[in-house]
């Protein structure tokens, strides 16, 4: 059995200031020393005297002439009060750095109000106890709780520094899945922005007015047509809460199940009873995360993950192409 308590990791680094950094503040020349580390996190380290210029405590905007002595306390503490509990990991990928999972569906990613315990944050403090040092336990990116598939976590402080770049940086390369509700003619893009619905706070919505929202880009391919609806490929250019569910729901095309996007079901014409029977008992979006790309933040290698939609998602792919062979 793993331990849940981890243990405090402590690092000391000593530098030389390079000349050329004259006359540059303190916390550039640390996050030019250092860039495996964020400089917030970096100007923190220096307020709490983590960071010593020739055995002194400075600040932030203090100058540097070139030829100190720089010497850094890294001290990973624990983050949150949160609890390691032994819930099963389907893992895709594991080494020092980075951790990548098959999320499944229905299991909620970070604990929140009405959500304290039974997370995938719980689960991931019981196989790797050390990721209580790192800010939300390395988790970098979420899927909804009835989403599925691939999510990577980073078990640094360095990896996850690396990994918030990328995304930032819109360098991951995030592929899903989706059954959509009316027949698509071709693919697209979707370039609308996204904000907290007006009214409906829990929800997500398309803003009318660009500046009250964040960018949002979802690109789709068609990947096969049935009778009544389609299965998309769906690349994200930007990460916004619901982005997949919200703009194909803008565009009319509602993802199948989506309980909070998905408007009222549309049965597909001459529907048998047992599809019929099955789409009226999907009661979750047909979303899943298939394929992540991403740069490895310790070589900076690409490598990259798939796997297959979930067994729902399959049953619900062969009823609805028998449907379209029969119909044809």
């Amino acid at each position: 059995m793993k331990s849940k308590e981890s243990t405090q990791q402590i690092e000391h680094r000593e530098f030389e200031i390079p000349m050329e950094a004259f006359g540059q503040r303190l916390d550039q020349t640390v996050t030019q020393l250092l860039p495996e580390f964020s400089r917030s996190r970096l100007q923190q380290w220096i307020k709490k005297g983590k960071i010593l210029l020739n055995g002194e405590i400075c600040k932030s905007k203090t100058k540097v002439s070139g030829g100190e002595i720089l010497q850094v306390t890294i001290e990973q503490e624990q983050q949150g009060e949160w609890q390691a509990e032994k819930i099963p990991l389907e893992i895709v990928y594991e080494d020092d750095s980075i951790l990548v999972i098959n999320k499944p569906i229905g299991l909620v990613v970070h604990p929140a109000a009405g959500n304290h315990n039974g997370t995938l944050l719980n689960a991931l403090l019981y196989h790797c106890p050390d990721l209580i040092n790192v800010p939300r336990a390395g988790i970098v990116h979420r899927l909804d709780k009835d989403t599925s598939g691939l999510l990577v976590v980073a078990k640094t402080l360095q990896a996850q520094t690396h990994l918030v770049n990328q995304l930032q940086d819109r360098a991951f390369e995030r592929e899903y899945e989706t059954i959509v509700q009316g027949e698509m003619i071709s693919g697209g893009t979707v370039d609308e922005a996204i904000g907290r619905h007006p009214v409906h706070r829990v929800r997500m919505a398309v803003m009318k007015n660009p500046n009250a929202g964040k960018e949002a880009i979802t690109h789709y391919r068609i990947k096969e047509r049935y009778r009544g609806y389609t299965c998309l490929q769906v690349k994200l250019e930007t990460g916004r809460t619901h982005q997949i569910r919200v703009h194909l729901s803008f565009i009319n095309f509602p993802v199948v199940g989506d309980p909070v996007y998905g408007g009222r079901l549309r049965l597909p014409p001459d529907c048998d009873a047992s599809l019929k029977q099955f789409l009226n008992h999907f009661k979750r979006q047909a979303l899943h995360a298939r394929r992540l790309g991403l740069a490895h933040p310790e070589n900076g290698e690409w490598i990259e993950w798939e796997v297959d939609v979930p067994e729902d998602m399959q049953e619900l792919k062969r009823l609805l192409k028998e449907h379209t062979e029969e119909q044809s």
